[in-house]
């Protein structure tokens, strides 16, 4: 494609500048030039250009469970809320624990990807737990390795775990849970547990194998990340981890920094894993956001069917969709209230999870064009009938917020625009 996207506040080189992107044949430029003259513009006057977030951490759903969401409608609700690049969680049917069950995702992506899709390997095969994926026949196809939605249970798998791909060069991201600590929980282990009669989920099944995993890191070197973490144990035993040099960096998601356990429903919308947990957590998160100990936000964007979603707290599945709502989310309760900055939430959401997974790309002269532009100054109540994604369960029903995308560009392409 070849446009003008005219007098936008542009985010280059980490910092806002008001200019003009020129995108010819798909890729960037600022120099102008007469050979533009026939150029589509289109104005962006007080509109804000910046380079396409990566999300680490969504559930596509395909292949096997298609009937919650596919390759096609998770990869435009991604453009819809901004994203030019998405690594896929891998506890699909077949699961990619070799590189011909892998195959038949990555068939799928090329196919009906409308962004960059890196998908993950498992750890364990089915993410069973009891023995290593064919991580080698996978590696050159990986964003890294993880058996997402289950904790690795067993330290010698772990350990021989990290081994593997400390050999391979690749990332474990490691959903740290421990079984033998959730004892029926639910939800967070907290008042509200108490005072509704639901069973709670200990902040300890989380932090524990965290514990745990740092340990085995001190011992391979394996570079390791901690998905969507949740507890002020958690974000302090990173924190500690990273001042001793530990290769280590952690994501949080956009739920656990706006709401705690007070804010709670009976209604599954509110039901993930890990759960919402207290306010002094939520506080903690906000304190690692604000002195890098969290790296980087990532949904979990977890779609299921509205019938799954429906049973309430107990009895609904854990999981909900977030990747069309983070960025006005983030932005109205993070930037707009003066907690961070807003290029610190575009570290957040592109610049550190490009870096540490080596993926996405860079708002720069002579790259592929992959951006999106946002009216911050746009405000509307988040609903889900709005969404793309074939999920609509999400505990930000009804939020007032600010920040509306109105493009996304991946690879040159027009991956979403607001008619």
């Amino acid at each position: 494609m070849n446009c003008i996207l005219k007098d936008a506040m542009v985010y280059v080189n980490k910092e806002f500048t008001k200019k003009d992107v020129f995108i010819v044949d798909g890729t960037v430029t600022f120099e102008h030039s007469p050979l533009f003259f026939d150029f589509q513009v289109i104005p962006f006057d007080g509109k804000f250009i910046f380079p396409g977030f990566t999300d680490v951490h969504v559930h596509l759903r395909e292949p096997g469970f298609s009937y919650k969401e596919n390759i096609e409608t998770g990869t435009k609700a991604a453009a819809h809320g901004g994203y030019t690049a998405v690594c896929s969680m891998p506890n699909l049917k077949p699961a990619p624990d070799s590189a011909e069950n892998l195959k038949v995702q990555l068939d799928a992506i090329k196919k009906s990807a409308v962004i960059d899709v890196h998908p993950f390997g498992t750890i364990t095969k089915g993410s069973l737990g009891e023995e290593l994926s064919d991580m080698d026949s996978m590696a050159p196809y990986v964003a890294g390795f993880t058996d997402d939605g289950k904790g690795v249970q067993r330290d010698e798998m772990m350990l021989e775990a990290m081994k593997k791909a400390k050999a391979l060069g690749k990332i474990i991201s490691a959903h740290c849970e421990d079984n033998t600590l959730l004892r029926g929980g639910y939800i967070h282990d907290g008042e509200y547990a108490k005072e509704h009669g639901h069973k709670g989920i200990c902040s300890e099944s989380e932090w524990g194998q965290i514990k745990r995993d740092l340990e085995l890191v001190r011992e391979t070197g394996c570079a390791y990340h901690v998905c969507h973490i949740s507890t002020k144990e958690s974000v302090e035993l990173i924190r500690q981890a990273k001042k001793e040099g530990l290769d280590v960096t952690c994501e949080t998601g956009p739920h656990y920094l706006v709401f705690s356990d007070a804010d709670l429903q009976e209604d599954g919308r509110f039901k993930m894993n890990p759960p919402i947990r207290s306010e002094e957590d939520r506080l903690a998160l906000i304190d690692g956001i604000k002195d890098g100990t969290i790296d980087m936000i990532a949904t979990d964007h977890a779609p299921h069917s509205a019938e799954e979603k429906s049973k309430g707290l107990k009895d609904s599945l854990m999981g909900v969709v977030g990747i069309e709502t983070a960025f006005p989310v983030l932005y109205t309760n993070l930037v707009k209230t003066n907690i961070i900055s807003l290029e610190k939430l575009i570290e957040l959401l592109h610049d550190n999870p490009c870096s540490r997974f080596g993926i996405g790309v860079e708002l720069e002269e002579g790259k592929s064009a992959n951006l999106t532009v946002f009216d911050l100054d746009s405000s509307y109540k988040i609903d889900s009938n709005c969404f793309l994604s074939m999920g609509k369960s999400t505990p930000f029903e009804g939020a007032q917020v600010f920040g509306e995308c109105l493009m996304t560009i991946s690879n040159g392409q027009i991956a979403w625009q607001k008619s």
